[in-house]
């Protein structure tokens, strides 16, 4: 087919890789305009347009697509379809008229659960048994559209929203190609009821209340592990805490039993990794050598920078 690609993020590149190597023809990819980035702040392509560069493919970074110009543009390509992963943009309903199938989306979640901006990271901090990706039609509702196909898969104890993810673009990346070679292909309207949202996550959301439950404080870690870090402070410095598991014990809340167990309002946490300020993300072994923490000390409490 004859294909346009819209996505921005890493998340997004292992579809356009599935789209290539399936032998589909990329008319253009469309992402966002480069990023400030490093310490020089220097103009970054965000990762879908390096790769596209890298493959050869015309890229196109408009600014915003409501407009005549960049309408009349895009129907140009006469594309069979676009395929929009994480792009960035809302789409105005004549660019999802143009392709002769439409525009699909690949959304990571069971939908009509977790529509929105954050998906992966609710997914986990609500504590959800599975998750996966939907290829839905898109309309120009918020993740309304009716769904064509879906894949599930469970969400480990040990998962963070870093290997979540990665999990989930391989799988959006397999399917929306068996999608592609069905078409056309009758579709599913959503459920009304099971409706949620996933909300953008704040930076509010990242410090951790050690008087919470072990199990949410576990899912708070790794549902905000790698960005933006669930933290906590020692000894008046900022640490986030980027992994964990479920652990016994009892304590006051953010008191560290031993190790890098840490007692909660109920039962304990043991973060099995963790990054100081200004460093690498380490084991929490690693951690602990170099900062080491000792029994009865309380994390949390010397200052609130919140």
């Amino acid at each position: 087919m004859r294909v346009v690609f819209m996505g921005s993020p890493a998340f997004s590149v292992p579809t356009l890789d599935a789209l290539v190597a399936a032998g589909h023809e990329v008319a253009a990819v469309y992402t966002q305009p480069p990023r400030p980035a490093g310490r020089g702040k220097k103009p970054r392509p965000v990762p879908v347009a390096a790769r596209a560069e890298a493959l050869g493919l015309e890229v196109r970074s408009p600014a915003r697509l409501r407009n005549d110009e960049a309408i009349a543009d895009f129907a140009a390509l006469n594309a069979d379809v676009a395929v929009v992963v994480a792009y960035g943009l809302i789409l105005p309903q004549d660019i999802l008229s143009a392709p002769r199938f439409g525009c699909l989306n690949i959304h990571a979640s069971l939908l009509p659960r977790w529509r929105g901006a954050a998906p992966i990271h609710r997914a986990i901090m609500a504590g959800d048994s599975e998750t996966g990706v939907c290829i839905m039609q898109m309309d120009a509702g918020l993740d309304t559209g009716p769904v064509l196909t879906r894949a599930s898969l469970p969400i480990r104890p040990e998962d963070t929203t870093g290997t979540l993810h990665d999990k989930l673009s391989a799988l959006g990346a397999g399917l929306i190609v068996e999608t592609l070679n069905g078409l056309p292909a009758p579709v599913t309207p959503q459920p009304e009821v099971g409706v949620t949202y996933a909300d953008k996550i704040h930076k509010s959301e990242a410090r951790i209340d050690w008087t919470r439950p072990a199990t949410e404080v576990d899912r708070q870690i790794r549902g905000l592990s790698p960005f933006p870090g669930a933290w906590t402070e020692l000894d008046g410095t900022r640490i986030k805490l980027l992994s964990s598991r479920l652990g016994e014990g009892t304590g006051a809340p953010g008191e560290v039993l031993h190790g890098f167990k840490v007692a909660c309002g109920t039962g304990a946490v043991e973060v099995t990794s963790a990054q100081r300020a200004g460093k690498g993300a380490q084991d929490a072994d690693s951690f602990l050598r170099g900062a080491p923490i000792a029994p009865g000390t309380v994390l949390g409490t010397v200052r609130d920078t919140a």
